[in-house]
């Protein structure tokens, strides 16, 4: 079983403190070989979760995972490179993130997340959403309040109105899930546990705690 090497933590750090491309062109061996155990770990992870999410079987991390190259076109912040591993294991690979929910990994020094759930939605799936929460409210509630849930998860973060968006009451008994922009959810790792035996069956069964979420996301 793949496992995150402290080798691959110790190379994000490094790269925090010398975020230049001199640098990161004389250590690109460093690179390929942090790059190469996060996409094998990823990999493992996608062939556990095809276990009980089928749609996804065929997928490969190469569609999944992040370049980890920044677009500094439009940012202040000019540093070329991200100082994280981060992959989206979703129904057609990444490029799908605007369309269904999938499982995010994240691996950075001090800031290790497994995430879940729809990112600044475009309108017609947020739409759709809000529609379900409307329709479903005991579907959603059992959900959130489960005990899987409220243990990996605790609450939904994101964006949200400061009003009721159109069409709804603001009296409605789930305003405040409808005023949501975005739907995530996230399980914070510590660095000793990414590097630890237990780490990949921790990602398998928050993933697992994440597929009643996902599946309502997805539901439209």
């Amino acid at each position: 079983m793949e496992a995150i090497k402290s080798s691959t933590l110790d190379f994000l750090n490094k790269l925090k403190i010398n975020n230049n491309r001199d640098w990161f062109t004389a250590n690109k061996p460093l690179y390929y070989e942090a790059k190469d155990n996060f996409e094998s770990f990823v990999q493992e992870v996608i062939n556990e979760i095809i276990n009980f999410e089928p749609v996804m079987k065929g997928l490969e991390v190469k569609s999944c995972v992040y370049r980890i190259n920044r677009d500094i076109r439009f940012s202040k912040d000019k540093s070329p490179y991200k100082t994280y591993f981060g992959a989206f294991i979703v129904r057609g690979g990444k490029k799908n993130g605007d369309k269904f929910s999938g499982y995010y990994i994240h691996i950075e020094p001090g800031h290790s997340i497994i995430a879940g759930g729809a990112y600044m939605p475009p309108t017609p799936w947020l739409a759709a959403i809000r529609e379900k929460i409307d329709e479903e409210p005991e579907r959603i509630a059992g959900i959130i309040t489960s005990k899987d849930f409220i243990k990996y998860f605790r609450t939904i973060d994101g964006d949200k109105l400061k009003k009721a968006p159109k069409g709804y009451p603001s009296d409605h008994r789930n305003i405040e899930l409808l005023k949501h922009k975005s739907f995530l959810i996230m399980n914070e790792v510590k660095d000793e546990f990414v590097l630890s035996g237990k780490y990949f069956d921790h990602v398998i069964n928050v993933s697992k705690a994440m597929k009643p979420f996902n599946d309502f996301l997805n539901d439209y």
